[in-house]
């Protein structure tokens, strides 16, 4: 599975982050991220040398130990801005 936000419906809250801080993160201009860290998979994603960009482009992959706590964050967020897609 994979997972995204879209930058433009964020609502900065971060409840992503509270319930699931392994794959989203707040960047300084107050909006949430997906991370693909060599910590859960072995190598940073990069784009263009952006580790973990905006969008689509910054679709990373749920850890395994990290798929009900995605969906939870996606359930929550008052934004609906997290988008899952089964590979």
């Amino acid at each position: 599975m994979k997972v995204w936000i879209d930058q433009d419906l964020c609502t900065g809250d971060g409840l992503c982050e509270e319930i699931a801080p392994e794959v989203f993160f707040a960047r300084d201009d107050g909006l949430f991220y997906v991370k693909e860290s060599a910590g859960n998979f072995g190598a940073e994603k990069l784009f263009d040398g952006i580790a973990n960009p905006a969008g689509a482009e910054g679709m990373a992959r749920i850890p395994d130990n990290g798929i009900e706590s995605v969906i939870e964050s996606a359930e929550e967020c008052p934004g609906e801005c997290i988008f899952i897609e089964v590979e």
